[in-house]
């Protein structure tokens, strides 16, 4: 494909992207449980209305677009008050959840460099169900993560492994509230109050339930602590684009105070250029995320999030009964919000899921790791309140389709392969288990079983490695 040399009509551009997106999952449907956060036509419109009036508004100079930055400190004012932060605790306007775990990340990392130089490689303590994101900053941030097993039953973090992980170079400490995997709030009072008495920075990633976690709070639930009102509680990153149903990507990281968050701030003016002060990590962004953000939570207002709280605490009751109904399924841990992970003894969960696709239903999953096994992902969303009796029902003939149908075919076929020519040539010639699995095109097969399956086989390690060689081979014009 080049640019073409005149100018295309805009309707022939408009009907090659309808083609384009005949593939994509149906988040309108209300069967699906992850990636969109679907409030309704209404909620969604407005946002996109707001959006696009901000959409080239530029966000690289607050001096030039004084508007944005009267929005972003009326937004951060907004969170902070909703998780019990005092008129202390500072805060930008993100990106999304990974975009606020860097930079709490950064943000310890720089404050150690200047406070304890000493500390020439610094360790952050994990939870083995912190979310990716704070791998990814450890990556790029270059400090060591130290992961630490959950509790196999409750999938909480373990505070005393936590405290016999911590050594002179460890920098930072995380909880979730709750994880992402199996929707549990780790012990984060127990957690921030061991950081705070060894000197050491704890971040709570409510990625997932701070927004929503305070209405659940006040809708009766038993709620632990997690937010500001800890005082070992250094930062706190909140998704917005999630159960407050802004448009994408919209997240905030707060800090107890202005003085730690300076620390997540890159300045640079040695070039010839222009000063460079980028309270992010993005430098030139569109304001319409944020103004969207900052109007839809004004235009949906705290009752009517309450009321939705409501709806989604009792479709999750709802399928959860479901699930724990089924002789063959059985949740993970006791979630708390409106996550849950479910698995199976003695049926291919794998399978399960490309028979719910198959009656219309997206769902996640994930792969085994450290003696957890492989299990089914759901975030529940409201848009899926309504729907909770056809998603029990379509998932027990699924269960019963599944049960009917091979598994280990394709693993068989990859471990022959990997025995004949070895890992790293497999890893070189990952096109030839595209083309044993189905993938032509780059277009994927109905049933991703198999690939799952195999997937679901190798070590962590190896998968990453996997993954990396197939999704390079994708991303190829």
């Amino acid at each position: 494909m080049q640019i073409p040399s005149a100018g295309m009509d805009r309707d022939a551009i408009f009907d090659q992207l309808t083609e384009y997106k005949k593939d994509d999952v149906d988040w309108t449907s209300g069967r699906v449980f992850g990636y969109v956060f679907d409030p309704g036509a209404d909620i969604l419109a407005f946002g996109k209305e707001v959006y696009n009036r901000f959409l080239t508004e530029n966000a690289l100079d607050f001096t030039v677009y004084p508007s944005l930055l009267r929005l972003e400190n009326d937004l951060v004012a907004m969170i902070r008050r909703h998780l019990r932060g005092n008129d202390q605790v500072a805060g930008n306007f993100t990106s999304g959840g990974t975009e606020s775990i860097l930079l709490a990340v950064k943000a310890a990392r720089d404050y150690f460099r200047e406070h304890k130089p000493e500390i020439e490689n610094p360790e952050m303590i994990l939870p083995s169900t912190a979310h990716a994101a704070f791998h990814k900053a450890a990556h790029y941030f270059g400090v060591k993560a130290v992961t630490v097993p959950v509790d196999p039953k409750t999938f909480r973090a373990d505070v005393e492994e936590t405290r016999r992980c911590i050594t002179a170079e460890t920098i930072f400490m995380a909880g979730s509230a709750p994880s992402y995997t199996q929707g549990v709030i780790d012990p984060i009072a127990e957690l921030s109050a061991l950081a705070e008495e060894r000197g050491i920075w704890f971040h709570t990633d409510a990625c997932m339930g701070g927004f929503l976690l305070p209405y659940f709070r006040r809708l009766g639930r038993d709620v632990p602590d997690f937010d500001f009102v800890l005082p070992g509680v250094s930062s706190l990153s909140v998704d917005l684009h999630k159960y407050a149903y802004t448009p994408k990507g919209a997240s905030v990281v707060l800090y107890r105070n202005p003085e730690l968050r300076k620390y997540q701030m890159f300045a640079f003016s040695r070039w010839l250029g222009y000063t460079m002060i980028n309270p992010t990590v993005q430098s030139t962004k569109s304001g319409g995320p944020l103004a969207a953000a900052w109007a839809v939570l004004r235009y949906v207002g705290d009752e009517n999030y309450l009321s939705f709280a409501q709806k989604k605490m009792a479709a999750t009751q709802r399928i959860r009964q479901g699930i724990e109904a089924a002789g063959d399924l059985y949740i993970l841990g006791d979630p708390e919000m409106t996550l849950l992970s479910f698995s199976s003894d003695n049926v291919n969960i794998f399978h399960i899921i490309d028979e719910m696709r198959i009656r219309g239903w997206y769902i996640q999953p994930s792969f085994s790791f450290q003696g957890t096994c492989a299990n089914i992902h759901l975030s529940i969303n409201l848009s899926n309140a309504g729907r909770e009796d056809a998603f029990v029902a379509d998932l027990n003939k699924s269960v019963e389709a599944a049960k009917k149908l091979p598994s280990g075919t394709l693993v068989k076929e990859v471990q022959k392969m990997m025995d004949a020519s070895g890992r790293q040539a497999f890893l070189e010639n990952a096109g030839d288990l595209l083309a044993l699995a189905g993938v032509a095109g780059g277009a994927m097969p109905e049933r991703m079983a198999p690939i799952n399956e195999v997937l679901d086989a190798m070590d962590p390690e190896m998968r990453e490695k996997m993954l990396l060689e197939v999704t390079n081979r994708f991303f190829h014009p």
